[in-house]
């Protein structure tokens, strides 16, 4: 490719990085906190914003019932297609606009895209707002400044990663709404991602039988045996850390349970104890295995207990529900050009190399991988997770980092429709 056309894409987004960052700030402040996940209203917002720029914006509302049994309130996902002309191939870009809700502990306003020392600050900036903005400026200069004569570039913007990506990716995918050759999804500037870790959550429900404090022997405690069927899952974490993934950038399997519930009152024996577990599930593992070994070890966790408090009584009882099962996203053969691309020039921008690397996280691009469409994880952000507060307090965004990557990605879709 000539250098002037490099100099040209660079030059365009040198001269409109303040409309760039007008149009990330406008999008941090409008709030997408998933639960409650009312995001319709700024799918709807970002499609005016287009459509401002003469872009045409399909909606795809998912269905009411359908997104309230999924435990949220509005879904609308967003394609826009630009088309440049006959053969060559279709890209698809992808960034999720919902995200947790803020939290405590900020001393930014969440929504307020506030910039401080070069840093903008607010809910979604790191992740992954900001590469709805890296992606459609990115556009924007290959159209103005590279001209491309074939192919098709696709931006998908969804509203449903934080709850697992079925009803954002993969409703478009489910829908065939979408079949492109290749994709890119949100991700941080320096390293490009190819594989990442499967993710199972699960809901557990210990059930024991209500009591007065006063005489505990006439209840049966769901919270003790809550604590037992816990000791037994964290026991697993240790056997975890001897599997290693061959992937770099994943070392092993773990299980965390991020949330409990239960009981009634300070003098009540608690009759039903509920907590939420999530377990991550390096490329390598065996979805179904995994599931079958976690279900066996609380069977047998809540038989221990009930023989050793309640020997020839009745004890507690569970159920399981499983909340989510996201797979793996496994390296495809056919991401090479799309990997070799951005490397090459995020070494020119960025005066660097950039690994090919897995990630620990789970994300809604293996539903993409899982339709044999392949993919990365590439976009706006630091080195790390931690360095951008993502689903902490204060979370932000490096705005030189979000000119960098928009550069990048612009360079490397000239590349592949070329």
């Amino acid at each position: 490719m000539p250098n002037h056309t490099l100099n040209a894409l660079d030059q365009w987004i040198d001269q409109h990085f303040a409309e760039e960052v007008s149009f990330l700030q406008s999008l941090v402040r409008v709030p997408t906190d998933t639960p409650p996940g009312n995001n319709a209203p700024h799918a709807l917002h970002t499609a005016k914003r287009l459509e401002a720029m003469g872009w045409e914006v399909e909606k795809h509302p998912v269905p009411d019932e359908i997104v309230k049994k999924a435990g949220m309130q509005s879904i609308t996902n967003l394609i826009v297609r630009r088309r440049y002309g006959p053969g060559g191939i279709t890209i698809a870009l992808n960034a999720h606009g919902d995200v947790v809700p803020p939290g405590d502990g900020w001393t930014h306003d969440p929504y307020g895209a506030e910039i401080v020392d070069n840093q903008m600050f607010g809910r979604a900036t790191a992740v992954s707002k900001s590469d709805f903005a890296s992606y459609v400026y990115a556009v924007q200069a290959l159209e103005a400044a590279a001209r491309p004569t074939k192919g098709c570039v696709e931006l998908h913007f969804t509203y449903d990663e934080e709850f697992g990506g079925e009803l954002g990716p993969g409703w478009l995918l489910s829908q065939q709404l979408t079949k492109p050759d290749l994709m890119m999804a949100a991700g941080f500037s320096y390293e490009v991602v190819t594989a990442h870790n499967g993710c199972l959550q699960m809901e557990v429900s210990i059930h024991g039988k209500m009591a007065h404090a006063a005489i505990p022997k006439t209840g049966v405690d769901s919270l003790q045996g809550a604590v037992a069927v816990l000791n037994a899952l964290y026991a697993l974490n240790k056997k975890y850390q001897q599997i290693r993934s061959s992937v770099t950038g994943i070392e092993h399997p773990y299980l965390n349970v991020g949330r409990i519930e239960g009981g009634t009152n300070t003098n009540v024996v608690p009759g039903r104890v509920i907590f939420k577990l999530d377990r991550r599930m390096i490329p390598e593992e065996n979805p179904v295995e995994v599931e079958q070994e976690i279900l066996q070890a609380i069977d047998q966790a809540v038989k221990a207990f009930n023989s050793s408090a309640y020997p020839g009584k009745d004890g507690i009882t569970h159920e399981v529900k499983r909340l989510l099962l996201a797979r793996a996203m496994v390296p495809l053969e056919g991401n090479k050009p799309l990997v070799e691309a951005i490397q090459r020039h995020a070494k020119a921008v960025m005066g660097e190399d950039i690994p090919a690397v897995g990630t620990p996280l789970y994300t809604d691009v293996r539903l993409y991988a899982e339709k044999g469409i392949p993919g990365v994880i590439y976009g706006a952000g630091p080195r790390t997770v931690l360095e951008s507060h993502a689903k902490r307090a204060d979370e932000r965004l490096n705005l030189d980092d979000l000119k960098k990557a928009t550069k990048i990605v612009a360079r490397t879709l000239r590349d592949l429709l070329n």
